[in-house]
């Protein structure tokens, strides 16, 4: 799989998660990536960007200030740190990565987080 994320599990209100997602078979740097999360009955909605060369594209208004994106092009790794959790976080998070000139795209299996007391 080209994108395969962990880190997810059951945390406390209040409580941090880290993501990661690895990525194999594509020439990562080209690549801007991104966390998208689909609550049950709900959309998939996009969390955070951050393009090839490591600049932050955009956060979700709900996650600034908590969530933190960054990448690892050397170990062609994409990270979600996720401080000061809500249960409305509570989501499975996907990895995607998204070819800016070229639009070729690939997503992760995805990895649940669940936050409750």
């Amino acid at each position: 799989a080209p994108l395969v994320e962990s880190g997810g599990g059951l945390v406390q209100p209040g409580g941090s998660l880290r993501l990661s997602c690895a990525a194999s078979g594509f020439t990562f740097i080209n690549y801007d990536m991104s966390w998208y999360r689909q609550a049950p009955g709900k959309e998939r909605e996009l969390v955070a960007t951050i393009a090839t060369a490591g600049y932050t594209l955009n956060y979700l208004d709900s996650v600034k200030g908590r969530f933190t994106i960054s990448r690892d092009n050397a170990k062609e790794m994409v990270f979600l740190q996720m401080n000061s959790l809500k249960s409305e976080d509570t989501a499975v998070y996907f990895c995607h990565a998204h070819h800016p000139l070229l639009a070729y795209t690939y997503w992760g299996q995805g990895t649940q987080v669940t936050v409750s007391s």
